[in-house]
């Protein structure tokens, strides 16, 4: 038996991180001083990610297993070539972003639209610029705790170098035209040698669409958890990147390569989403549209409401139900759930709702899955 956690609301509100919470860094990358390059903002909301800046704001500094933040450009404006080398997926939260990759960014390019969810290759390099209004947000998320840092494209390190920008190898940005000098005891980024250039994985414009998931290209199963059919459970989830919560034993995700987290949609009317449960695994949800409460505990209850970017980091092991309170403007809510972990997120449901949902002649099988209660009755005296 679990030992339930309490969560109480002051660690409610440190977890919240509302739109209005997000602090931009304007110097965050080597190429802040590249003209077209020169009015990103970068945000870190879960973890440091990949800033090159000491003053970075970090909103919620714990390791998940992934980290989130988002970059916010301009129209015109680009962020420069760049390699990673865990997981880089991009959630477009409105705009327009070219996307480009090979080391010189004529391998092939993508035009993202609001609400894609790309996944771009580790050890690729990178590029992207909105091209649509100046409030475009790509938000992001990067694999593991620590994601080791990027390699920028030789001609952006050139480039940097002329505007007195240098990158030590400890992944420091050091900035001369601001008094910084460059230290002695560690050496500096030298650009990536031709040679390893070479064998870089090269991607066409095809295989990276694989990697891409449009609205249009969302599956929602009405029968992936086991609330579904009681009032108040209607919740559909639609797998983005691996199997993530789903009780739905047919359900696949477009994007099955570990990632050190899964994605997925989840969409409801108002007044409906998916009821007490809990797991084991880091959770961060990111509201894209319409407006959700989120409850935590028992009874009783301690409550959040989220409205478009705003999100929040689920404690581990703490009972959970997501409600959408407010639909948008397609008459439903969506709401992205982030789990840390590859394989599948197994739920522990509250007992009102395992009561409940046996009513109505479901249950879990021993695999994870629904099954109907008249069936499994025949098949095993665990009932």
């Amino acid at each position: 038996m679990r030992t339930d956690v309490i969560i109480d609301q002051a660690e409610v509100e440190r977890r919240t991180i509302r739109k209005s919470d997000w602090v931009p860094c304007n110097s965050a990358f080597i190429d802040c001083r590249t003209p077209g390059s020169d009015r990103k903002e970068n945000y870190a909301f879960i973890g440091a990610g990949v800033s090159q800046n000491a003053s970075q704001v970090v909103n919620l500094t714990e390791n998940h297993g992934f980290n989130t933040g988002a970059a916010g450009m301009p129209n015109g404006i680009s962020n420069n070539l760049h390699l990673h080398f865990t997981a880089e997926v991009f959630i477009n939260l409105g705009g327009e972003f070219r996307l480009r990759w090979g080391v010189d960014g004529k391998q092939g390019e993508y035009i993202s639209t609001d609400g894609d969810i790309i996944s771009i290759p580790t050890w690729i390099f990178r590029g992207f610029t909105n091209e649509g209004p100046d409030e475009g947000i790509l938000y992001t998320v990067l694999g593991r705790d620590a994601p080791g840092g990027i390699i920028w494209g030789p001609s952006v390190l050139k480039e940097a170098e002329s505007y007195g920008l240098h990158l030590t190898a400890d992944n420091q940005l050091i900035d001369t035209v601001a008094g910084d000098v460059v230290p002695e005891n560690v050496p500096l980024i030298t650009p990536m040698q031709q040679r390893y250039i070479d064998e870089l994985t090269d991607y066409s414009v095809e295989e990276l669409r694989t990697r891409v998931v449009q609205t249009g290209d969302r599956v929602y199963s009405r029968n992936a958890v086991l609330c579904a059919a009681l009032p108040g459970g209607g919740g559909e989830l639609s797998l983005v990147i691996g199997y993530g919560m789903t009780q739905d034993r047919r359900q696949v995700p477009r994007i099955h390569e570990p990632h050190s987290f899964n994605v997925a949609w989840i969409r409801a009317a108002a007044g409906e989403g998916l009821l007490r449960h809990r797991h084991d695994r880091t959770q961060a949800i990111l509201v894209k549209s319409g407006r959700w409460e989120i409850t935590l505990n028992g009874h009783p209850a301690t409550t959040v409401e989220l409205g478009p970017a705003d999100s929040f980091s689920v404690p581990e092991g703490s009972w959970r139900e997501f409600r959408c309170v407010e639909a948008g403007e397609t008459g439903s809510g969506e709401l992205l759930v982030i789990n840390g972990g590859d394989d599948r997120v197994y739920l522990d449901w509250a007992p009102e709702v395992v009561e409940a949902a046996r009513q109505a002649d479901w249950m879990i099988d021993p695999n994870g899955y629904l099954a109907p209660v008249g069936v499994m009755v025949t098949a095993t005296e665990d009932d």
